[in-house]
């Protein structure tokens, strides 16, 4: 299988030649941010186009099919739009805190796709506590939420923001308990590694029973912790206007759409990562001819593959399924999915010691 470490290392012995060290780690780190901030911008945009084709397909009609050839130009279009919006003055806000709000959405979003092997070499860091890292800069999102809420002085965004709180709160702890399985199995929480313990197998087959509830749970989870629909009481059109972020306009509104849409991504590029190996082909044990073809593909294809499986069955939940009620929502959270993983991080600690 061909893997991006060699392109890197040729990257840098090029640089190596003509610069400095200081001035090779300088550029380096200039096209990595770069990369990072392209692939960001331009996974928006597709995962917005994606979405509402998948939407025109449940609800049986066409979509975006007027700007470009199948609509596909239609979320540039509105890309543009949105950056030309006028950025309205809100009266009686904490200004320093409503502007620093999406900032922190942003910066909490970029700073976990930053961290997503997409391919062998072919992440922007490689932590030894990757998975502690994922968990600890997610939580941040909910900061920028909170602030948003309170400081916009608005009775409808605070309620949203106090719904966002509880929600992302709660369901973080199953999201964790679900990654912690994988960890317990794998013995490891750096990213690169636990994908190459996939290279023979997968996880959600590797580890029986256990793994697959612990993806099921994640799923479930994540999807909350993307604030969409079943799960998205702190944006509650019918109730609460448009929740938390009611008073943004212009490029500031379109910072919380953007992370939303790459929190989606974050959740499903994890899941596909933790339980369905990263950028491994699917390799049968016995099965070497089989195993041979599937080494073909490219490692960043089954990437991607697996990472917009999981995202189709986040939107197929969201236009299947009617919105929760917020009593409803934290019930599943502290009544069925922690219990269960709880249960579930002690039958994966019996699964690895027998």
């Amino acid at each position: 299988m061909f893997q991006f470490s060699v392109v890197n290392q040729w990257i840098d012995e090029f640089l190596r030649t003509y610069l400095s060290e200081g001035w090779t780690l300088l550029v380096e780190f200039v096209l990595v941010a770069l990369l990072v901030l392209t692939a960001y911008a331009v996974l928006a945009l597709l995962l917005i186009y994606i979405e509402r084709k998948i939407c025109a397909f449940f609800q049986c009609r066409i979509g975006p099919n007027r700007v470009g050839p199948f609509g596909i130009l239609q979320s540039v279009a509105d890309m543009i739009k949105i950056l030309l919006k006028e950025i309205i003055r809100i009266n009686k806000v904490d200004p320093f805190l409503f502007r620093l709000a999406c900032f922190l959405v942003i910066i909490a979003s970029l700073c976990t796709f930053g961290a997503l092997p997409f391919d062998g070499g072919l992440h922007a860091i490689d932590f030894n506590i990757g998975v502690f890292y994922l968990l600890a800069v997610s939580s941040l999102g909910v900061v920028g939420i909170l602030l948003a809420g309170w400081s916009s002085n608005n009775k409808y965004t605070m309620i949203g923001a106090m719904r966002s709180g509880a929600q992302l709160i709660s369901y973080e702890l199953s999201c964790g308990l679900s990654l912690l399985s994988i960890v317990i199995l794998s013995g490891t929480m750096q990213l690169s590694q636990i994908v190459e313990q996939q290279s023979d197998l997968w996880f959600i087959f590797k580890g029986h029973v256990p793994a697959f509830i612990a993806f099921v749970i994640y799923l479930i989870a994540g999807h909350a912790e993307t604030n969409r629909g079943p799960f998205d009481l702190p944006e509650a059109e019918s109730e609460l206007t448009a929740g938390y972020h009611t008073e943004y306009s212009g490029i500031q509104f379109g910072f919380f759409y953007l992370a939303e849409y790459l929190n989606m991504f974050i959740i499903a590029a994890i899941a596909a990562t933790m339980f369905l190996g990263g950028w491994m082909p699917l390799h049968i044990p016995g099965w070497d001819r089989i195993n041979e073809i599937m080494d073909y593909i490219p490692p960043v294809i089954w990437f991607f593959g697996k990472t917009f499986f999981c995202v189709f069955m986040a939107l197929w939940v969201r236009w299947a399924f009617p919105r929760l009620r917020i009593d409803q929502l934290l019930a599943l959270e502290w009544k069925i999915l922690l219990p269960i993983g709880l249960i579930n991080i002690l039958l994966m600690t019996l699964l690895v010691i027998l």
